[in-house]
């Protein structure tokens, strides 16, 4: 597959669309390629801003990432969204309504809109949304917006690439505190209240008040307490108030020394995740492997043999 590397640095969609399908294919020619295009495109990677959103069904991402994007556009910014939904075998995030979703964002020059393909490959979809992160940012996106589509794990795996993390909640602060995860706060670095508007905007600021409160009893980094701000993403509430925000927690981290290192160390975790999927791989597909597994597993089952020498005796198969 030719991809015109040019034309990608110079912001081409075509471009960066073929390189991203690139990425995607199984094809294990197409792996080497998308591998070889990526370093090659590195030094042209680490300029935008990586951005998570996140929330229950019905809090209003679409609407929400469509004036926030849009806002964005008018700021003079290129906006990438890409839809990430780990926790789905079968759908995957690839949810072929995005565009019509964002009906008007996806029409505009500098906005660029894509699903994440189903797993089953190496590394599964969080793989592809962070190669696709590092295309959109060679060509040109400085804001990268990386939506969850599903619930759950998705969250984890969308916080572990993005440098803020945004938690969209409705205004009803009684039941959906009690059935929010805490883990899910502990990774917020911002919770916005959408929907603030109409008779809702009372029950919004209780929301509001309950978040604070929550988020106030949580460890967080010494250089910044997460934000709880409303919004009204129907008519366009506060929008510049969340971008506002946002930056403020880019320039602090950076002046902290934060935002580089978190980078790193996220870059390191998925190279060590990606080292034990690839064990896991060869352990799977590899006929000797495979029978030192089977053969070692029934020893440890029969008792003959602990489990490490049992573990050591199947990693001692991988040499060759």
């Amino acid at each position: 597959m030719s991809i015109d590397t040019a034309a990608l640095l110079q912001g081409n969609r075509r471009a960066l669309a073929k390189a991203i399908t690139l990425t995607e294919s199984k094809l294990d020619s197409h792996r080497q390629q998308a591998q070889e295009l990526l370093e090659s495109l590195l030094p042209h990677t680490g300029n935008s801003i990586r951005i998570g959103i996140t929330g229950i069904p019905g809090v209003g991402k679409s609407t929400f990432i469509e004036a926030f994007g849009l806002y964005l556009i008018k700021q003079g910014k290129k906006v990438a969204v890409l839809a990430v939904d780990p926790s789905s075998p079968i759908t995957g995030g690839s949810i072929l309504g995005d565009k019509t979703r964002m009906e008007v964002l996806s029409q505009q020059n500098n906005a660029f809109i894509r699903p994440s393909p189903s797993g089953g490959t190496l590394g599964g979809v969080a793989q592809k949304t962070r190669e696709s992160m590092l295309l959109c940012e060679a060509a040109g996106y400085d804001v990268i917006l990386v939506e969850t589509v599903g619930v759950g794990q998705s969250e984890y795996e969308v916080a572990s690439m993005v440098d803020f993390f945004l938690v969209l909640m409705l205004p009803n602060a009684g039941d959906e505190l009690q059935g929010i995860k805490k883990g899910i706060l502990e990774l917020a670095d911002a919770i916005v209240v959408n929907k603030a508007d109409g008779a809702a905007r009372l029950m919004a600021e209780q929301t509001r008040q309950h978040y604070s409160n929550a988020l106030s009893i949580l460890q967080h980094s010494a250089f910044w307490q997460p934000r709880v701000l409303l919004c009204s993403a129907l008519e366009n509430h506060n929008i510049d108030t969340i971008w506002a925000m946002i930056e403020e927690y880019r320039h602090k981290a950076q002046d902290a020394g934060v935002f580089a290192h978190k980078r790193n160390r996220q870059n390191q975790e998925w190279m060590w995740r990606l080292v034990h999927e690839l064990i896991d791989r060869r352990l799977k597909h590899d006929p000797h492997a495979r029978s030192v597994c089977d053969a070692m597993q029934n020893k440890v089952i029969a008792a003959q043999t602990t489990p490490y020498i049992a573990a050591h005796r199947i990693v001692e198969s991988l040499k060759g």
